[in-house]
């Protein structure tokens, strides 16, 4: 039986796109953590500057590092700069987010409980209704416990402590690599490095994160779902196009089928260039 190792330093990536509003309601909530993160990432795919503004204005009150990596609006590049965040991350724990997500304020404390050694993470989510969300942005309160309590309960969002751990050890099939979410997932830092993070060549919406979940099992690392905690309510947005998704699948079982573990257009390219001391900062496209 592996270890469980300590984690010393965890780091939260939030991925964002014109989307200010969430963006602030999802920063709110991780401020409001039970158990802060080390820092907090917003890796942000060519928004405007009113995103920036936003960031600027909440970096005066966040109780810990609000880093902002950005890089120019090339069309749906989440794979890239999800990367960028990565090279950027200085904690050993990576729990990677989407800016349109209000967190539970145990979320980073349940994703760090059931962390272990050789194992890598995929959460769930409370998908909102378009007016749960209206409403829900329109109070400014909505990142606090008591704001979300009138939603239906249903067992995406019931906080059960003592079953996390027990539904991590056993819950854990690496055939269900395609029921990852990438809004909700924790990797250790090593192993993102091990298989070069995410595959930049995909674009678009859909896929590159099952290819990184399928690359890291085939490096040996075993895929758990956490349930009954690391909870998230997902803010409604109208559907991505979905243009991209075939040739993404095609790419990502190929990726599977030859056993690839090491994506040749990943993560290694901007280790070397990243720079913490700007936060507004655009590394190589």
């Amino acid at each position: 039986m592996r270890k469980r190792t300590a984690i010393t330093t965890c780091s939260v990536l939030v991925a964002t796109y014109n989307r200010p509003d969430a963006l602030t309601h999802c920063l709110n909530s991780l401020f409001r953590q039970s158990r802060l993160p080390n820092e907090i990432i917003v890796c942000d795919d060519g928004s405007r500057d009113e995103t920036r503004q936003v960031i600027l204005a909440l970096q005066v009150r966040s109780p810990v590092p609000l880093l902002h990596i950005w890089q120019a609006d090339q069309g749906f590049k989440l794979a890239q700069i999800r990367n960028k965040g990565i090279a950027m991350a200085t904690g050993s724990y990576l729990i990677q987010i989407d800016g349109d997500v209000i967190l539970h304020p145990q979320f980073v404390a349940d994703q760090l409980r059931v962390a272990k050694a050789g194992s890598f993470y995929s959460g769930n989510q409370f998908l909102l209704t378009q007016q749960q969300t209206n409403q829900l942005l329109a109070n400014p309160r909505t990142h606090s416990p008591t704001s979300l309590k009138q939603i239906r309960l249903t067992w995406h969002r019931m906080w059960v402590p003592f079953l996390q751990k027990p539904f991590a050890r056993f819950y854990h099939w690496n055939e269900h690599y395609r029921y990852v979410i990438g809004c909700n997932m924790a990797f250790w830092r090593a192993d993102l490095l091990a298989v070069n993070g995410y595959d930049e060549r995909f674009t678009g919406w859909g896929w590159e994160d099952t290819d990184l979940a399928i690359r890291l099992i085939q490096l040996g690392r075993r895929l758990r779902f956490i349930r009954f905690g690391a909870i998230q309510y997902h803010l409604y947005h109208s559907p991505s196009s979905r243009s991209d998704e075939e040739p993404n699948r095609l790419q990502a079982l190929a990726n599977r089928d030859a056993h690839v573990v090491y994506c040749q257009t990943g993560l290694a390219q901007y280790l070397s260039v990243v720079s913490l001391g700007n936060d507004y900062s655009t590394l190589p496209p």
